[in-house]
């Protein structure tokens, strides 16, 4: 009787979602959601009844697992969690009109695997969260398909894309040195080099937000990357501060919150950049927004803090001078493309005589981008790796 009660409940919510929902065709049936705990790991295992592509997505502040299925109801009863070692509750429900959604609390971070078996017409996700540390509680880009169709699948393939940013153009000049170095021109010149450095790997395709002397708004830029699919955003910048004995590259990820001073006042330097736009791109587009709210800690936070740790190493190891702590965050808008790993390299401050002539010199400018160039390529490497074992 209770399995019947939840099939109606279940069979309401989705005609309450509204006609698209009660549209959708054959939607796949969430029949079991089973939780056990063994050594030091609990194992959520779901079953459907139809197919199923499951969504996994890791939020903070408090931690949180959400699995979600497109075209999918549920007539299962959930789990009791008191004895489970990492999961503090269970909920289920509609997160849209076509979307189920299982909702963890944890009572921590976790390291999450998720693995995908399809066969007769069923469908099992197994779900296994283990003891981790908040640096492992990333997703990966998809689940581990363990069907028997599955093996011997053949791995995703095609160029991994980079979009280099230079930064500032056009009526933006950006920072200016102490001998009239503009950055804007510094960021291109070096943008082109990375360009010229990465041309002699075949497996990578470059494409740059700008060329020459034009300004790009900071939305459109984040736009360019999501439209060709890129596997890494990098913005370049070379800006100057008030303390003027401050030099070295600086490698920024983002975050709702800044790290330090340095990068917040960095940060809201290089966002009021669409000052120069016109009022058509002084807004993000709601996509954007309604990723970021939830979402922004997600799998493309684990990526481009994996490239940003990488290559701050490489330039450290090349002989590349850094500020202390390197490696900082903060809310840079042009590093808001939800579903792109993305950085800002700083490359040094202009606001230092040393540094500025460094920075426009061509010997320098190849050295470094000769760098940054096999970090890309190295991360390309892993990006393959990873995608090839989710496929698998």
């Amino acid at each position: 009787m209770s399995r019947i009660l939840v099939c109606l409940a279940a069979l309401g919510l989705l005609l309450l979602a509204g006609p698209v929902a009660a549209r959708a065709a054959d939607p796949s049936v969430v029949t079991s959601i089973r939780i056990t705990s063994e050594g030091e790991a609990d194992h959520l295992v779901v079953e459907l009844d139809g197919a199923a592509d499951p969504q996994l997505l890791a939020l903070k502040k408090p931690f949180r697992l959400t699995l979600d299925l497109d075209d999918a109801l549920s007539a299962a009863v959930l789990p009791d969690v008191k004895s489970a070692r990492f999961v503090r509750s269970i909920k289920q429900g509609l997160a849209g009109p076509n979307r189920y959604r299982l909702l963890m609390e944890l009572k921590g971070p976790v390291r999450p695997d998720v693995e995908l078996k399809r066969e007769d017409g069923k469908t099992r996700i197994s779900l296994t969260l283990a003891k981790g540390k908040e640096a492992d509680f990333t997703v990966a880009a998809r689940a581990r398909d363990v069907s028997p169709a599955a093996h011997g699948a053949p791995a995703p393939s095609g160029p991994f894309v980079v979009v280099i940013d230079p930064g500032h153009g056009g009526v933006d000049r950006g920072a200016t040195g102490e001998k009239g170095t503009e950055e804007k021109a510094v960021n291109l010149a070096f943008g082109l080099a990375l360009r010229e450095a990465l041309s002699a790997f075949p497996n990578i395709k470059v494409e740059m937000t700008r060329e020459d002397d034009t300004f790009i708004p900071l939305n459109e830029r984040a736009a360019i990357a999501r439209r060709a699919k890129a596997g890494l955003f990098v913005s370049l910048h070379a800006d100057s501060i008030r303390f003027k004995d401050l030099r070295g590259a600086t490698v920024y990820t983002l975050s709702e919150k800044a790290s330090d001073g340095l990068a917040r006042e960095l940060a809201e330097s290089e966002n009021s950049a669409d000052r120069f736009a016109g009022a058509e791109w002084d807004q993000d587009a709601p996509e954007i927004h309604d990723i970021l709210v939830d979402l922004v800690r997600q799998e493309t936070e684990g990526f481009s803090e994996h490239f940003a740790l990488s290559l701050v190493g490489e330039l450290k190891t090349g002989g590349v001078s850094l500020i202390n702590n390197p490696k900082r965050s903060a809310g840079f808008r042009v590093l808001r493309a939800p579903d792109v790993p993305s950085v800002l390299v700083e490359m040094g401050y202009l606001s230092n005589d040393e540094e500025e002539k460094l920075l426009t010199s061509p010997e320098w400018q190849k050295k470094v981008a000769s760098i940054l160039a096999r970090s890309i390529e190295a991360f390309s490497r892993h990006r393959s790796i990873v995608d090839q074992r989710g496929s698998n």
